[in-house]
C-alpha cells in the first residue's frame, strides 16, 4: 500500500507554504478585503459611492523567463512580473486594480522556492494597490519536472462606466507618450534563451562592467504603471484617449489594439530614436537577434503608450515626472494615406 506522500504529494510542505503566504498576503491588505487566505473564496467588497461600477479582468503568466529563475535560484522576482502582466492589462481600460489571485504549479513542492515566489507576487500587489486574495499551489509530481515552477494569476479592477477608456476618441493629431519599461519585461525569452545561455557572464556596456549579470538584468521584472497612469487619468481630466501595454509581439502587435474605430483609419507614427533604449536589446542584437524584427518581439524601452489630445501632452508629462518615471513624446495618430491591411501598415517609423 501507498500513501499520497509516497505517490510525490507532500501535504505538510503545502501546508507549510500556505503558512508563509499568509505572511505575504497581509501585506497586500487594503479597504475591502473581506476575510484572508485559507477559505474557499476570496470576497472583496465594492467601493462604495460609485455610481456604476464595470469589473475588468485580465489574466497572464511569466512565460519561459522562469527558465533564468530557476537557472539562477532567483524566485522572488518573477512573481512582480506575474501581476504586472495582468494589472497593466487591466490599466489599459482605465480601471484601477482591486485583487489578484495566483497559481503555482510544480512536480515538487518546495515550500522555501514557492514562498519566494508569491512574496514576488505580493510586492507587485503593494506596488499596484491591489489585494493580493488567494490562490492555488498544485504538486504535480511526474508532470512538471523536480525543480520547475509554473506560476500564473489574474487580476480584477474597476471603473465607471462612463469612465472606460475605449480607444474611440482617439484622433488624427493625437500625441503618443511612452513611459520606460525597465528591460525585456516578461515576453520574447524564447528567443532569449536561444541567444544567451550563460546567465552568470558579466553585463559589459560600451567596454564597462556594470556590475550585473546578464541574467541579472534580464530578471529586472516588469514594471509595473498603476501609480503613475492613475496618477494622470485623476490629475489630467480627459486627457488620455487611447492606451497600450506593449507585451509580446512589440509595438507592431500592440499599438493597434487601442485603436477601437477602423473606420478612422488611424496609425501610429513612431520617432525611432526619441526616447533611451535600454543596453540589454542591442546586447541581444549583438548575440544574433535580428535587428529588422526587434520592434515585432520586445518593447525596445517603451512598456506603456498613451494617446493624449495634443493641447494636453505636456502636462500629461508634467503629472508622470512627479510620478519618477521616464516618459517621452515618442509619436503621434496620424490617418492612413492607404489601406491599412497588416500590422506593418500600422505602426510607421520615421
Amino acid at each position: 500500500m501507498i500513501d499520497y506522500k509516497q505517490s510525490g504529494v507532500d501535504v505538510e510542505e503545502g501546508y507549510r507554504a500556505v503558512g508563509k503566504y499568509k505572511s505575504h498576503a497581509k501585506r497586500t491588505s487594503i479597504p475591502g478585503v473581506l476575510n484572508g487566505l485559507g477559505s474557499f473564496a476570496g470576497m472583496f467588497e465594492v467601493p462604495a459611492g460609485m455610481k456604476n461600477p464595470v469589473m475588468v479582468s485580465g489574466t497572464d503568466g511569466v512565460g519561459t523567463k522562469l527558465d533564468i529563475a530557476f537557472a539562477m535560484k532567483k524566485y522572488d522576482t518573477v512573481g512582480i512580473d506575474c501581476v504586472a502582466m495582468s494589472v497593466n492589462d487591466i490599466l489599459c481600460t482605465g480601471a484601477k486594480p482591486l485583487y489578484f489571485l495566483d497559481y503555482v504549479a510544480c512536480g515538487k513542492l518546495d515550500a522555501d522556492v514557492a514562498a519566494d515566489l508569491v512574496k514576488g507576487v505580493a510586492d507587485g500587489c503593494v506596488d499596484s494597490n491591489c489585494a493580493l486574495l488567494g490562490g492555488e499551489t498544485a504538486e504535480m509530481p511526474g508532470f512538471y519536472d523536480e525543480g520547475k515552477y509554473d506560476i500564473a494569476g489574474f487580476g480584477v479592477g474597476i471603473v465607471e462606466k462612463d469612465e472606460i477608456i475605449t480607444g474611440e476618441k482617439i484622433e488624427e493629431g493625437d500625441v503618443l507618450i511612452g513611459l520606460a519599461s525597465t528591460g525585456v519585461h516578461s515576453n520574447g525569452f524564447s528567443l532569449v534563451r536561444k541567444l544567451v545561455t550563460d546567465f552568470s557572464e558579466k553585463f559589459i556596456v560600451d567596454g564597462k562592467d556594470t556590475g550585473k549579470t546578464i541574467g541579472e538584468v534580464l530578471l529586472e521584472p516588469t514594471r509595473i504603471y498603476v501609480r503613475p497612469v492613475l496618477s494622470v487619468l485623476e490629475n489630467c481630466k480627459g486627457a488620455v484617449h487611447g492606451m497600450v501595454h506593449v507585451t509580446g509581439g512589440g509595438f507592431y502587435e500592440n499599438l493597434p489594439r487601442m485603436y477601437s474605430c477602423p473606420e478612422k483609419k488611424l496609425i501610429s507614427v513612431i520617432k525611432k530614436d526619441s526616447w533611451e533604449q535600454p543596453a540589454i536589446f542591442a546586447e541581444l542584437v549583438r548575440r544574433g537577434a535580428n535587428p529588422d524584427r526587434m520592434f515585432n518581439t520586445f518593447n525596445m524601452g517603451i512598456g506603456f503608450v498613451l494617446a493624449v489630445a495634443k493641447d494636453k501632452a505636456d502636462e500629461v508629462l508634467a503629472q508622470l515626472s512627479t510620478q519618477d518615471i521616464p516618459a517621452w513624446k515618442i509619436g503621434k495618430v496620424a490617418k492612413a494615406d492607404k489601406e491599412v491591411s497588416s500590422q506593418e501598415d500600422a505602426v510607421i517609423f520615421e
